[in-house]
Formats: structure tokens, C-alpha cells, sequence
């Protein structure tokens, strides 16, 4: 190595972050996704056949999806082209599109296109690859933190391979960071750091799984600490907190992470644990949620598995919804706290939903059934023939308890309960009232 060499590599190592200089360059050296690479798995043997197919690489940002294709560019014979959604168009698909095809022909030479965020790709974008990657010209690695069943053409998908990539596991994170701190090469090794344990488990649990945040995190905490006496940089945990910050909340408004967040909303409620529901409340106020789609949801729960259970859940939810379009936010928070630990701890009843759909149903399959005469309004004009509506209409507030026994439903109807009460809170006070109700006088 000549100065202008070790020049260069130091240069490098000051411009370029940690991340990026650690990256993997072998299969041997990927940490995680022990599903897709563990050995004998079916990407790990594509990879080292040097036969991988089209596939898009699937995940969270963090987890490995350019390192992988990084890793299949150093390991094929393939030519290997790379784009980046962001800033390529049309324009450079076809010229490489020419150039593999003159590769192909000359020298029997595959080419490997890796593109990163391909979900930026409009779909006249998408569509000009398509007979490209269908006729072989190209094989396509395309890489996503948005579900390609939304975000990718149904055509394109139909001739390539999904693989999910998971957040990294914490001990997957530690094993990345432990080994930037020794390399000497690439990584840090030539300092001598010391981090206490509170700081390293701090750095892993608020990078959630993104080793690139938790390897960027690191290597400002080591590069703003100065050494002691000794020479030893000690990273503290207020040193690690001040250097990642806080947690980045991992939130799309409209797509996976919006609806299985507030999926784990309602099933929280639902399933009547008050924690989670707060958890679930506050990520989505921390991430930017609309508070009233929050309010329309928890609107939605009082009804459909509170219900008559304890029908105040229904005034406490429009009380909360009230207080969002009346205050906003940051004080909405409360009330809408508020109703959530109301509704999660409320018992629960599905019955309101069972005996309107039930009651649906049959209106929807009767041909036309006859409110019964006695019930008909007295006053009306249009029925001039009939002579008998309202006659031997019973008063229920003339007899005892308020009530007497007599037909309400249509005779096509007779003896049918669409509504059945739970025994469940109010509603088990309901189910005694009716039968009560119904005891012969």
C-alpha cells in the first residue's frame, strides 16, 4: 500500500458512515434473516448456484435488503446494474436494457438489475420492465419497504420471488455492533471504546431492529467522546441516549403499518387489555395519526363488541370524539385515553351486531310482510278501504309492569328473536328484564 492508497482508505473512513463502511460483502458475513439464509434455505443455495431468479426483497429499513443485493452482486458472474428508484426514469431502463441485451448476445452474459425502493417507480416505470424481466434479458432484484402486493405491478410480481426480511433480532444487532467495534479495517477497531452494558442495550432497543441506525448511533457516540488519560472513550448511557435520540416510530398513514397498528388497537380493546390499547393509542398519536379516524375507530368499538353490555361506552366514545374537534391535540389525548381504558376494561357483547344483521336478513329475504293491523297509525289517509287499523291495539302503560303480551312482528315473522342478550354486564340485566317481562301475569 502506497501513501495515496492509505490516504484514500482513511479519506473513506472519515466520509463514509459506519453503516455503510461494515456492510457485508460475503453471504458468511450476513447476520440475521436466518429464514432466507440460514443454511439450506432456498435464497442462500440461489445465491451461492449463482442462479437467483427476479425477487424483491421485502422489509422494514435496517434489515438487510441493499446489503443483500450487494452481497449477490459480489457473488455472481452476472453483470450487475443498479438503479435507485428515486432518481431513475425510463431513460435508464432502456439503456440498460441495450446494454444487456448486447451482453446477452455477445457474451452469453446475464444481467442482474438491482433496484432499490422500487415502490417510487410509477407504473408506466414498472410496466417498461416488464418484458424485459418476462423474456430474461434482465433479472430483477428489487427492494421495498412497502408491500409489493400494493405498491408493485400485479405483473411484475407474478415473475418474481417475495422474501421478507424481519427486523433484526437485538442479539443480531449486538453481534453488527460488537463487531464494528473490533474491526480494524472497516469498523472502529482503532479506538479504544468502552461501552457500559445499559449504554449498548439502549443503543439496540431503541434502533428496533435497524442496524443501521444503531451502527450510525454508535459511531457518533465514539467520534464525539473524547478520550481520558488513558486514551479510552467510555460511552455512557446519556452519551447513547443523546446520540440516537429517540426511537423512530415505524408508521405509514396508509398502508401496512397504519392498519396493523390500529388492527392491534381494537383487538387490544377488544380483548380487554387496557395496556396494550394505551400502547397502541400512543403510537398512533406519537406517529401523526389523524386523532379523529382514532375517534371514528373507537366510536366503532363501543358499538360493535361493547354494545349493550354497557351502553355508556357509546356516550363516553362521542364524549372523546367531541373533545377532539373541541380542544385538539395534545389535551385530546386524555379523553381519548380516557375512553379507551373505558371500553377495554368494559364487558363485552356482540349482540347488537348479531340482531340488526339478523333483522337485516329478513327483510332483505321476505317478499312483503304486512305490518300488523293493530299497530297501523290511525291516522292515515292513503288506506281508505281498511277500516280496522290500530282496532285491539293494547296500551302497554294500562296493564302491570307496563307491559302485555301481543303481536308486534309481521305474521311472516312470528316467533322469530333476532336480538338474544349476553349475560354480560347491563345486558344480563336486559336478558332477567325480558324474561321477567314475559312470566305469565
Amino acid at each position: 500500500m502506497d501513501l495515496f492508497e492509505f490516504g484514500s482508505q482513511q479519506t473513506h473512513k472519515t466520509k463514509v458512515p459506519l453503516a455503510a463502511r461494515m456492510r457485508p460483502r460475503h453471504i458468511n458475513e450476513m447476520v440475521g434473516q436466518a429464514h432466507l439464509l440460514g443454511k439450506g434455505r432456498l435464497l442462500r443455495r440461489a445465491i451461492e448456484a449463482d442462479q437467483i431468479s427476479s425477487i424483491i426483497l421485502h422489509g422494514p429499513p435496517g434489515t438487510g435488503k441493499t446489503t443483500l443485493a450487494h452481497v449477490i452482486a459480489g457473488t455472481t458472474k452476472a453483470y450487475f446494474e443498479q438503479l435507485n428508484a428515486i432518481t431513475a426514469g425510463i431513460p435508464d431502463i432502456r439503456r440498460i436494457v441495450e446494454d444487456a441485451k448486447k451482453r446477452l448476445t455477445l457474451h452469453d452474459q446475464r444481467t442482474l438489475l438491482f433496484i432499490d425502493e422500487i415502490h417510487r417507480f410509477n407504473r408506466a416505470q414498472q410496466d417498461a420492465l416488464l418484458p424485459h424481466v418476462e423474456e430474461g434479458t434482465i433479472q430483477l432484484i428489487g427492494a421495498t419497504t412497502e408491500n409489493p402486493s400494493f405498491e408493485v405491478n400485479q405483473a411484475l410480481l407474478s415473475r418474481s420471488r417475495i422474501f421478507l426480511l424481519h427486523p433484526l433480532r437485538d442479539k443480531d444487532v449486538r453481534a453488527i455492533l460488537d463487531r464494528a467495534l473490533t474491526d480494524l479495517e472497516r469498523g472502529m477497531g482503532e479506538y479504544k471504546v468502552h461501552v457500559e452494558d445499559e449504554a449498548f442495550t439502549h443503543l439496540i432497543r431503541v434502533a428496533g431492529g435497524d442496524c443501521r441506525d444503531a451502527l450510525n448511533a454508535l459511531e457518533l457516540a465514539i467520534l464525539t467522546t473524547p478520550p481520558d488519560s488513558d486514551g479510552i472513550r467510555y460511552i455512557t448511557l446519556q452519551i447513547a441516549e443523546e446520540s440516537i435520540q429517540q426511537k423512530r416510530i415505524r408508521y405509514d398513514k396508509d398502508k401496512d403499518q397504519h392498519y396493523d397498528t390500529i388492527s392491534a388497537f381494537i383487538k387490544s380493546m377488544r380483548g380487554s387489555d387496557p395496556d396494550a390499547a394505551l400502547y397502541y393509542l400512543a403510537k398512533m398519536l406519537q406517529a401523526g395519526e389523524d386523532p379523529r379516524f382514532i375517534a371514528r375507530r373507537i366510536f366503532v368499538h363501543a358499538a360493535e363488541d361493547v354494545g349493550m353490555a354497557d351502553p355508556r361506552a357509546l356516550l363516553i366514545a362521542s364524549s372523546a370524539a367531541h373533545a377532539v374537534d373541541y380542544i385538539g391535540l395534545p389535551e385530546a389525548r386524555i379523553p381519548l385515553a380516557e375512553a379507551v381504558l373505558y371500553i377495554a376494561t368494559a364487558p363485552k357483547s356482540n349482540s347488537v351486531i348479531k340482531g340488526i344483521d339478523q333483522a337485516t336478513k329478513a327483510v332483505q329475504s321476505e317478499q312483503f310482510a304486512h305490518v300488523p293491523s293493530h299497530l297501523r297509525d290511525t291516522h292515515a289517509s292513503q288506506d281508505i278501504v281498511s277500516s280496522d287499523r290500530g282496532i285491539g291495539y293494547l296500551y302497554p302503560h294500562e296493564y302491570p309492569r307496563h307491559y302485555v303480551k301481543q303481536q308486534y312482528l309481521p305474521d311472516e315473522h312470528l316467533q322469530k328473536q333476532f336480538y338474544e342478550p349476553s349475560s354480560q354486564g347491563y345486558e344480563g340485566k336486559l336478558m332477567r328484564f325480558l324474561e321477567w317481562m314475559k312470566e305469565d301475569l
